[in-house]
């Protein structure tokens, strides 16, 4: 047995305590002001209670309600600051831990999935994990033939509590929605839902790592591990070391976060055009940086965990590109056509081209300059121009259309904004934009040959 919560009744009495919670503590914060304590001090320490909560409830029961949590995790940069210290420190646990599930519950699991004699595929083989995620967890190991490797371990019945917190936690959605103002959570967690066959599926995710780490393998910039054995909720990658992104989010220097920024948004615009796929997963605890003893600008990125990813062939559509393209040039009502014809504006609406074109500039504000420093402060503004229900923003917000096919390319790209603001980092982004998003630098027209312009003319 494994010591995930798999009764449904006690996931939902757990899930259930999260909005109750919140409604408690508040009655609490009011109680203390009439008390006379100040509000200030008051709301603080609520803040940091519900965090706590958050927390414990997420991390706790892992499946979907941490893999919730995670999602979440990236978007913390836009919670206001007086507010966003407690959720910050709560929420990054969450990208790096989790309550490990017992020694004889991995041995159970490496036994039936590996054989009996599971033992002698390893020179050693650490019974303390390295790491606890979502639905599985990682402990460092030395292969038979010396590789030093990652074995990843499915917790039992993880499916059923992936499916059966995400439905819980979609039921409340409107109570979790203010934790992040400007984003609608529901969606969110109905995307989640969707992906749970393949997150679960590790050979999916062995063929996506190993398609990655055939690509990338000698690349200066960004290393992925290469697989080495996968079996049924088993898979073995090799080891990687290096400092995790949530350590440089929280202590590194501007120099790392900028690296790390550059690389994170290298391989996010690379990764489809030179795989067809897109890790679909960025949140810190994902990446790491490995410095190598060299200088930082050398620095790569280290990548983990393609249990997600959107299957691109053809790499981002080059409506992406061509989209931004026009938007940075200025042209309304060029880009107002291909929203509509996209699916972006439903036929059944008609919008101002302007006041789209108004909507869209302070978003696309990184692609606009050489280089882009993404902050906190930024991200609050966005969020606060499109959540706020009183502002036009919102409002012409709300009538635009999200096609199924982008759904998961927009997610990507937010949670990946979230972490550069996180990092605070001073990125080109526009240089990457032009190397590997279709469509954004426009095809040089060929100027007709100079003699048959004469030719004509005469």
């Amino acid at each position: 047995m494994s010591d995930l919560p798999r009764k449904a009744v006690t996931r939902t009495a757990k899930l259930a305590a999260l909005p109750l919670g919140f409604a408690g503590r508040a009655t609490w914060g009011l109680g203390k002001r009439i008390g006379g304590r100040s509000a200030e001090i008051v709301g603080r320490e609520l803040q940091q209670r519900t965090a706590e909560q958050l927390f414990k409830v997420l991390g706790e029961l892992k499946g979907g309600a941490m893999k919730f949590g995670q999602a979440l995790s990236v978007f913390e940069s836009a919670l206001p600051e007086d507010v966003a210290e407690p959720y910050r420190a709560a929420l990054t646990k969450l990208q790096e831990a989790a309550p490990p599930m017992p020694t004889r519950t991995v041995h159970t699991v490496l036994a039936e999935r590996l054989g009996e004699d599971w033992r002698e595929l390893f020179e050693e083989f650490d019974d303390k994990p390295s790491a606890a995620a979502s639905i599985g967890q990682v402990h460092h190991a030395v292969w038979h033939d010396g590789r030093e490797v990652a074995v990843k371990v499915q917790y039992p019945g993880a499916g059923k509590a992936l499916l059966s917190d995400l439905a819980q936690l979609s039921r409340f959605a409107r109570l979790l929605g203010p934790l992040i103002p400007g984003m609608d959570v529901k969606p969110l967690i109905a995307e989640l839902r969707d992906r749970v066959a393949e997150e679960l599926d590790y050979a999916l995710e062995a063929q996506a790592q190993q398609a990655h780490a055939e690509e990338f393998a000698g690349d200066p910039d960004v290393l992925v591990p290469a697989v080495v054995h996968q079996g049924e909720q088993v898979l073995v990658t090799e080891w990687l070391e290096g400092r995790p992104l949530s350590e440089v989010i929280a202590d590194g220097s501007q120099e790392e976060r900028d690296r790390a920024g550059q690389l994170l948004a290298r391989f996010l615009f690379s990764g489809p055009a030179r795989t067809g796929l897109l890790h679909a997963d960025p949140h810190p605890g994902n990446f790491r940086l490995l410095g190598n003893d060299g200088p930082v600008h050398e620095w790569q990125l280290g990548v983990l965990d393609f249990g997600t990813v959107d299957r691109l062939p053809e790499g981002l559509p080059p409506t992406i590109g061509t989209s931004l393209r026009m938007t940075l040039d200025g042209e309304a009502e060029a880009i107002y056509r291909q929203l509509c014809e996209e699916g972006f504006v439903k036929d059944s609406i008609e919008l101002d081209p302007g006041a789209v074109l108004d909507y869209l500039l302070p978003i696309i504000e990184p692609a606009q300059v050489e280089e882009f420093t993404f902050t906190r402060s930024w991200m609050r503004q966005q969020a606060a121009r499109i959540g706020d229900p009183r502002s036009p923003a919102h409002q012409l917000g709300k009538q635009l259309n999200l096609p199924p096919s982008y759904l998961l390319i927009h997610r990507v790209t937010l949670s990946t904004i979230g972490v550069l603001c996180q990092l605070g980092a001073t990125v080109r982004l526009r240089d990457e934009l032009a190397a590997w998003l279709p469509g954004f630098v426009a095809e040089p027209v060929e100027a007709p040959d100079t003699l048959e312009v004469e030719e004509s003319t005469a």
